[in-house]
């Protein structure tokens, strides 16, 4: 049916109660930066988030593209739909009573919209009826295995509304469409209810089930699943998709679990429904359950928008069973943890146990210890690998080293992917620290190898027969951060030493390579700037306090640089050479960046056809071959300064 004009009055409701916070996180992982919130632009391309929303002033805009709007208008864009159609949309999800501008269609579109309503309606009731079906005799085997199997008081069977489906085929049928009068299409739609093949007529869905309602965000009944309590299989059986119910965009107990997901920053994510009543009724109120499904991005964002640390933890069984489980539920997410938009750990319960178990033997306390220690996800993947692997065995070594290569090519952070480097490399060298430098190089050779361009003969006389590998080492890496810290630390607490500082970076045209050192002299930058004074003449203790105040917004990055404020007797010894440790440092960033133009300037001459372009050809050259020469002068350098002033 084409949509009406609608009445202004509920196109302005719709803006007031659409929250675009809410609206938004449906579609874009979004991490809470001072008062606004900011994720990845969802109308391009982009690594580092430049999209923000403000819950205040109702708006989201990107720095990157320019889009900007209201809630309605991202919705428009995103799914390119039109003006009424979302404004709709959103008016029956935030229950907005609908008017049109032409009054003789306003009952056709309040037909279409009451269905759901009708459907929440005849849902309740069935909730209600299975509730009340598990307190008379025939219930009573369902009631006992709750208390006696499932050790479930009453007050969590209450809260949860758990019931019983009778065994008779027509029992809810007869009750909805004979005794409340509900029309039997309804019932339908609701998925409580299915034709008969022949003969005519409606029997149950459920029949001789224990009933477990499914809800919505708001608490309302959207859906059943129904366990048996004899062989009869499915064991567990669930509503089917309808109007209100998406199996791969629903998330059971999330209407429990949102405020204590949003207080204690994370959400645990269990296979089962009983898994999840279990940790509730243990107090443990951060849990959902995914309904035995792949966890869907939609799900994923659902949860994420209740907690600003992004941290999700997967409970599944510690058993084969339970960890292709743990693969399964991964799904669709594991892209957004290897960028880092979610810190999604694994966490696998001893003897094969689930958490409804694990609960009978052990107290609260000990599960949160477990949820506290449990591994990120990349941990818990590079443990999957070697686990019953003998890497002194030839074959064995390689089908891991290859697995592991697969793993690290898909982490975007560079910063994380050097550190799973060395973490890989140190696990190959089986303790042996005089092979770790090779290792790292065999790693870093295969996730990103060279390009697959023959270089004519010409192309391989003009570079000989020389290899020079200039890939960071585990050490170096350890020299570079070293080398930064020092410095930001030398410039905060030896303010004499700032304008040479500033100087050789300015001149060598330097830039702190790790991204917290970056990101500490970008507010240190912005601070200076803004008190519109040279960057040498705050003092050492204004600066460092009104950094720490400016951090207070950033705590995540905090943790990462907090300790360059502070100095301890080891950092006193190292700041009284400040000349010599200066110049070492700059020289050690210095390397870095030269590394990098020199891979640069030789991917580029590796990927020009000489004959097809040979000026451009012999150009990358001369640059590639320029900052190698650089690089055997700063080498050099670095042998003496470096390595023995840091």
């Amino acid at each position: 049916m084409q949509i009406p004009r609608l009445h202004p009055d509920t196109i302005e409701e719709v803006k007031l109660r659409a929250d675009i916070v809410d609206v938004v996180s449906e579609y874009v992982v979004l991490r809470k930066r001072g008062k606004d919130f900011v994720g990845l632009c969802p109308f391009h391309d982009e690594k580092s988030p430049s999209f923000t929303v403000s819950q205040t002033k109702q708006m989201y805009y990107c720095f990157g593209c320019q889009a900007a709007g209201n809630a309605i208008k991202f919705v428009m864009e995103l799914g390119k739909r039109s003006f009424p159609d979302v404004v709709l949309d959103l008016a029956r999800r935030y229950q907005v009573p609908v008017q049109t501008l032409e009054p003789e269609q306003r009952q056709e579109l309040q037909r279409q919209i009451s269905l759901r309503e009708q459907l929440y309606e005849v849902l309740a009731s069935s909730a209600q009826f299975y509730q009340h079906a598990l307190r008379q005799s025939q219930g009573q085997k369902a009631l006992e295995y709750l208390q006696s199997n499932r050790k479930l008081k009453q007050e969590t069977i209450q809260q949860f509304a758990l019931g019983f489906a009778p065994a008779g085929w027509e029992t809810l049928y007869r009750y909805l469409v004979e005794d409340k009068y509900y029309p039997a299409q309804i019932l339908e739609k609701a998925g409580l209810i299915k034709p008969r093949r022949e003969g005519g007529g409606y029997y149950d869905v459920f029949r001789d089930r224990l009933m477990i309602p499914i809800r919505d965000v708001q608490g309302r009944v959207i859906a059943f699943g129904g366990r048996t309590l004899t062989d009869e299989q499915p064991k567990y059986l669930n509503s089917p998709e309808t109007e209100l119910f998406s199996k791969g965009k629903t998330l059971f107990a999330l209407d429990q679990a949102k405020g204590g997901i949003s207080q204690l920053d994370q959400a645990v994510v269990v296979e089962g429904y009983f898994d999840a009543i279990a940790l509730h009724a243990a107090s443990i109120n951060n849990a959902v359950a995914s309904l035995g499904t792949a966890l869907s991005l939609e799900q994923v964002r659902l949860i994420l928008r209740y907690t600003e640390s992004k941290q999700l933890v997967l409970n599944f069984d510690a058993d084969k069973a339970g960890t292709n489980a743990a693969e399964r539920a991964i799904g669709e997410i594991a892209e957004l943890a290897y960028k880092g938009e979610v810190q999604l750990k694994i966490l696998n319960l001893a003897d094969g146990k689930d958490a409804d178990e694990y609960l009978h033997s052990h107290t609260p306390e000990d599960y949160g210890e477990l949820l506290k220690n449990a591994p990120l996800w990349l941990d818990w993947q590079i443990q999957q690998i070697i686990q019953d692997r003998d890497l002194k065995q030839a074959t064995d070594f390689q089908q891991v080293t290859q697995q592991l290569v697969k793993l690290l090519k898909n982490i975007a952070n560079s910063d994380t992917r050097n550190y799973y480097v060395s973490y890989c490399a140190e696990i190959l060298s089986l303790g042996d620290t005089r092979l770790i430098p090779l290792r790292v190089e065999n790693l870093l050779t295969q996730i990103a190898p060279a390009a697959a361009y023959t270089k004519p003969v010409s192309a391989k006389k003009a570079w000989g027969n020389s290899q020079v590998s200039h890939s960071p080492l585990p050490t170096e890496r350890s020299l570079l951060e070293h080398a930064e810290a020092l410095l930001l630390r030398i410039y905060l607490h030896c303010p004499e030493q700032r304008q040479a500082i500033i100087a050789e970076l300015e001149e060598r045209d330097l830039q702190f390579s790790l991204s917290h050192h970056r990101f500490l002299w970008q507010q240190i930058l912005e601070i200076s700037s803004g008190d519109g004074e040279t960057m040498n003449f705050a003092s050492q203790t204004d600066l460092i306090s009104r950094l720490q105040d400016h951090f207070l917004e950033f705590s995540s990055e905090m943790g990462l640089i907090s300790h360059l404020f502070h100095v301890n007797e080891k950092n006193q010894k190292e700041i009284l050479r400040t000349p010599q440790v200066v110049q070492a440092a700059i020289a050690c960033m210095d390397l870095v960046m030269l590394e990098k133009r020199y891979r640069h300037f030789l991917e580029l001459w590796q990927q020009t056809d000489p004959e097809a372009e040979p000026e451009r050809y012999q150009s990358y050259y001369q640059a590639f071959y320029a900052e190698k020469i650089k690089l055997q002068k700063i080498d050099r350098q670095r042998l003496f300064s470096i390595t023995d002033l840091l």
